[in-house]
C-alpha cells in the first residue's frame, strides 16, 4: 500500500523543525497574542485578501526591499490596531538578546528585529477594555515570546488561547487552531490560525465543518462531508450584520523546505484558498484575512521547482483549512459566560 501524508507528531505548526510558538492571554480583557519564533532569521512572505486588514511591517517582506524578506518573528494578536503594540514588545525582547537585522557594525548601535504582525478585532466581546494609556499588548507580546522558549513553545494550546482567545467565528466561539501534514518523502507543512471570521465555518446542518473533506484522523469531530449543503445567499452561522473591522482570520503557514521570497509568496497566495475552503464567505470587505508563510529551510526544494511549489501550496491550503476548523472545534467559553461553542452543540 502506498504511504499517504499524515499529521505530524503534534498536528500543529511546531511540527515544522526550526519553529517555536508562544502564547499569552489577558482573561479580564478577553484578548491574547501568539508569537511564531523561528530559531534563526527566516524567509517569509505575506498575502492579504481581506478588505479590512491591520498589519505591521508587511511591506518589508517585499523581496526588493532591504531585509530580503526575512523575519525574526511573526506576531498574531487580538486588539485591533491596539494589538499591533504586541510586536513592539516582541521586537524589544528580541533586541535585548541581540537578535535582528544588523543596521550597523558600529558599537552601541542596536539591531533592528524584523517582526511583521497582523491583528483581529475582539474589542466588542465584553472584556474590560478600560486600559487608558496602557493597552496590554506590549506586555502580552513579551510574555508570549518568553513562553515560546519554554516547554509550551512546542505544545500549542488550541481553542480559546493566544490570539484567538477573544475571537468569534461567525456565531460560534472562535479560537486558535493549528494542524500539520508530513509526507512520506519528508515534506512538512504546518498552519496556525486565529479564527474571528464574519463567515460561517459550518454548513447547512450547522454542525458539519466546511473543511470536513480535508479532515485527518477525526481531528475536528469526524462528522464527514455528508452535511455539506447550503443554498445561494445562505451564510448559515455567519455573523449577523457584521460591522467593519470586527472580523478577520489571521494565519501563519510554515514549511521545512528552502524557499526564496518569490516562492514563499506563491505558497502564501495558494494557502489563502484554505480560508475559502473552511469559511463561507471569506475575504469579505469586513474581514482582514492575512496569511504569512515562513520557510525554515531544513531540506532542499524538490525538482522541478514549479511542480514542488504547486504541491506545497496545495498542502498548505488543505492544512490551513484544517487548522481553522480545529480552532473552532477546540474553543471553550470565556470564564463565566455561555457563549456558543461547537462542542456544546
Amino acid at each position: 500500500m502506498t504511504a499517504i501524508p499524515r499529521p505530524g507528531r503534534s498536528n500543529s505548526l511546531v511540527d515544522v523543525p526550526g519553529l517555536r510558538v508562544g502564547q499569552a492571554v489577558d482573561a479580564a480583557v478577553r484578548t491574547g497574542v501568539t508569537v511564531i519564533l523561528p530559531d534563526e532569521r527566516s524567509v517569509c512572505a505575506v498575502d492579504v485578501r481581506g478588505g479590512g486588514p491591520g498589519t505591521r511591517e508587511t511591506d518589508a517582506l517585499n523581496p526588493e526591499n532591504l531585509i530580503g524578506a526575512t523575519v525574526d518573528a511573526v506576531v498574531l494578536s487580538g486588539g485591533s490596531m491596539y494589538g499591533l503594540g504586541a510586536a513592539d514588545g516582541v521586537a524589544a525582547w528580541l533586541g535585548a538578546q541581540g537578535r535582528g537585522f544588523a543596521v550597523s557594525s558600529r558599537p552601541g548601535v542596536p539591531t533592528a528585529p524584523i517582526v511583521p504582525a497582523a491583528i483581529l478585532f475582539d474589542l466588542a466581546n465584553g472584556g474590560d477594555k478600560a486600559w487608558g494609556l496602557e493597552p496590554p499588548y506590549r506586555r502580552l507580546g513579551i510574555e508570549a515570546a518568553e513562553a515560546a522558549l519554554g516547554p509550551a513553545g512546542l505544545d500549542i494550546a488550541l481553542g480559546t488561547a493566544g490570539a484567538g482567545y477573544g475571537a468569534m467565528a461567525g456565531l460560534w466561539k472562535g479560537g486558535t487552531g493549528s494542524a500539520s501534514v508530513a509526507t512520506p518523502d519528508g515534506l512538512i507543512v504546518g498552519a496556525l490560525a486565529a479564527v474571528n471570521s464574519i463567515g460561517s465555518v459550518t454548513a447547512g446542518d450547522d454542525r458539519t465543518f466546511w473543511a470536513s473533506p480535508y479532515e485527518l484522523d477525526g481531528e475536528f469531530g469526524g462528522l464527514g462531508p455528508a452535511g455539506l449543503t447550503t443554498a445561494p445567499d445562505n451564510w448559515n452561522m455567519a455573523k449577523s450584520n457584521p460591522a467593519p473591522r470586527q472580523n478577520t482570520t489571521i494565519a501563519c503557514v510554515a514549511v521545512n523546505v528552502a524557499l526564496d521570497p518569490g516562492q514563499c509568496k506563491r505558497v502564501a497566495i495558494m494557502a489563502q484558498d484554505g480560508l475559502a475552503r473552511a469559511i463561507r464567505p471569506a475575504h469579505a470587505p469586513q474581514d482582514g484575512d492575512i496569511v504569512f508563510v515562513i520557510s525554515t529551510a531544513r531540506r532542499p526544494l524538490g525538482q522541478p521547482p514549479a511542480g514542488e511549489i504547486a504541491r506545497i501550496g496545495a498542502l498548505a491550503a488543505d492544512t490551513l483549512a484544517r487548522a481553522i476548523a480545529r480552532g473552532v472545534f477546540e474553543a471553550s467559553p470565556w470564564p463565566g459566560t455561555d457563549v456558543r461553542c461547537w462542542r456544546d452543540g
